[in-house]
């Protein structure tokens, strides 16, 4: 059987099928299968119960060696370490930063993990190029859904349609380019033709950088899909000089920079196969460190000044002292001198290669107290408690006026001045003086002697005593409070300088009087004018048995303390001038406990010691006849 006759036949069975679906649907279904067994094997077409023609899938087509397999690549490309340049590591030393890296190092990503290029959108401006896969699809008068291979010559075979060229159209226009070719065929379809598989294209990577070499890269990459592949530009290589050469010609210059620092990818095209991107060696390089947003070092461009540096920097940090910078010039290195640029007078200055620029911070260092603004804090007997921020050279006075002044119930002697770098003071004086306590305590056990178990016994109790009680003392945390110098009667504050952080709390005065320690009744008494230390003992039922009365004392109102051992002499004791003391509301009396005391058996048992080796002393002079 000729071919003609194989058409004439093939036409008649689609026709008697496409009558026979009107009625029976079935007989249709079978003489279209018959007319595919008989004559549609190998002829990529068959008819569809609508009477569309069916175009069939040709048979799968091998890939080429060369096709492009991103996963494959990004396995046997290896993550190369970071190796700081020479000139990073002085910087480093220099500025005692270790992490200090050369701007846009993190763009030397690993190669494995930068595999999203393969799977970007295709531009409109893509050209189809040999090896590339074509999803065709059909519909209307003709049904098909293809996926075909651009051949070596540019072209894609479609069953009954025929050879379409397609290599150098774009990708936008491919629909286009395929309809007009089905057209003369078909009538009465619609088509849409998109890039499948795309083919891998082989470039060039040269100059410094850290894989140099041939890579095989997706035909949508672009130079900086390859830069990443390859490692990007090595410590010799340069960021802003990368250069596109395609058929011997620069066809593009890529600057790094202006993707990291503005995001501009103009001059980051699309490579062509056999495509050279060529990274020159590194420029002038200069170190960003201090108060800026990103230290790093920074490769400039001949003629870019220090207002370019640190704009690449990201400018000077929130709390940098804007005004000026450091500059520290390799060639002084050996004599230590250091340059100070005054801003912005000397923005254009022209950086050398090896300046390390220095940013200050304006809060590292305080400002002198005189200069400083005062914070304080204002409560207790005024109009207006609360937080004031005072100028330089405020004093205690300007602080109440700044609170509206005191009230009428307003207790100026007993007024309660705090301040942080005296509490500080005391608190370093404090540690130091419980150090030296625990130390003496320390060396008093260890030198004490004990011959019998009772004295073991005691010595342990005792250890265990003095433990608690340096447990306890830690604990204490003074308050930093300055005792101000005042009449009981006096209506107004001296005129103290301010400092950051004060505390001033004026009270209202106190109608009663505290008495507390070894006594009977300690608590707080109504307080009377006139009334002594020793009429308030009295209230409280006098010392106990085991109190220090000779240590008693009273805390004032003000801070300020008055003792019984402030009266004292060699002949008197001190006890009756203190309880004829008069006191003032607020004061509080403290009796404290005997610390060294002894029962009357254990003096008895120490007497008796102390007798009984004075007659073996005797005994033994008169045994030796003296």
């Amino acid at each position: 059987m000729n071919k003609p006759l194989n058409q004439r036949l093939s036409w008649l069975v689609a026709l008697m099928a496409l009558i026979a679906s009107v009625s029976f649907p079935a007989l249709a279904q079978s003489l279209a299968d018959a007319g595919k067994d008989a004559f549609g094997a190998g002829q990529g077409e068959t008819s569809t119960p609508s009477g569309a023609v069916r175009l069939r899938q040709p048979q799968a087509f091998n890939r080429d060696v060369g096709d492009y397999d991103e996963s494959a690549t990004a396995l046997r490309a290896k993550a190369l370490p970071y190796v700081p340049g020479e000139f990073e590591q002085y910087a480093r030393a220099q500025s005692g930063n270790s992490d200090l890296k050369r701007f846009g190092a993190e763009l030397l990503t690993d190669p494995v993990n930068s595999r999203g290029d393969a799977q970007a959108a295709v531009p409109p401006d893509y050209t189809i190029r040999p090896g590339d896969e074509i999803s065709l699809t059909l519909w209307g008068s003709v049904d098909a859904d293809l996926r075909l291979q651009v051949d070596r010559t540019g072209k894609i075979s479609v069953p009954r349609i025929g050879a379409v060229q397609v290599a150098g159209v774009r990708h936008a226009d491919l629909p286009e380019v395929i309809a007009r070719r089905v057209a003369t065929v078909f009538r009465n379809f619609q088509v849409a033709a998109t890039l499948g598989q795309i083919k891998g294209v082989r470039v060039f990577v040269t100059g410094y950088a850290q894989r140099p070499g041939s890579l095989t890269v997706s035909g949508l990459a672009s130079v900086l899909h390859v830069l990443i592949k390859a490692g990007g530009p090595s410590a010799a290589g340069s960021f802003r000089d990368i250069q596109l050469r395609r058929g011997g010609q620069v066809v593009a210059k890529l600057d790094l920079y202006d993707i990291l620092i503005h995001g501009d990818r103009k001059a980051d095209q699309i490579v062509q196969a056999d495509d050279v991107i060529h990274i020159s060696p590194i420029g002038p390089q200069v170190a960003m460190v201090g108060s800026v947003n990103l230290p790093a070092v920074f490769e400039l461009k001949p003629k870019e000044t220090l207002s370019d540096a640190l704009r690449m920097a990201g400018g000077f940090s929130a709390v940098a002292d804007r005004t000026r910078v450091a500059v520290e010039r390799l060639q002084d290195r050996a004599t230590g001198r250091v340059a100070e640029l005054r801003l912005p007078e000397n923005g254009n200055t022209v950086l050398g290669t090896g300046d390390l620029v220095r940013a200050f911070s304006s809060i590292s260092a305080a400002l002198p107290k005189d200069k400083q603004r005062k914070r304080v804090k204002v409560e207790g007997e005024v109009v207006n408690p609360g937080e004031y921020i005072l100028p330089a050279g405020s004093t205690i006075s300007d602080a109440v006026k700044a609170a509206g002044g005191l009230t009428s119930a307003a207790y100026v002697f007993g007024t309660e001045f705090s301040r942080e770098s005296v509490r500080q003071q005391q608190q370093d004086n404090y540690d130091k003086a419980l150090r030296d306590l625990e130390t003496e305590m320390a060396k008093s056990q260890a030198s004490r002697r004990v011959s019998t178990g009772e004295e073991v016994a005691a010595q342990t109790n005792s250890t265990a005593a003095n433990a608690r009680l340096i447990e306890r003392l830690r604990l204490v945390r003074p308050t930093g409070r300055v005792v101000l110098q005042v009449a009981p009667e006096a209506k107004e504050l001296p005129n103290l300088a301010l400092e950051d952080g004060d505390r001033l709390h004026v009270p209202s005065q106190s109608t009663s009087v505290g008495v507390f320690g070894s006594v009977f009744n300690a608590g707080s008494f109504i307080y009377a004018s006139g009334a002594t230390t020793g009429d308030f003992l009295k209230l409280a039922g006098g010392p106990t048995r085991g109190a220090d009365a000779r240590s008693m004392f009273v805390v004032r109102a003000n801070g300020s303390v008055v003792s019984a051992r402030q009266g004292a002499s060699f002949w008197g004791s001190g006890i009756s001038g203190f309880e004829t003391a008069s006191l003032l509301p607020g004061d509080t009396i403290f009796v404290p406990e005997e610390l060294n005391k002894t029962t009357l058996t254990q003096d008895a048992k120490d007497w008796t010691q102390i007798l009984y080796q004075f007659g073996l002393g005797v005994a033994g002079i008169k045994s030796l006849g003296l």
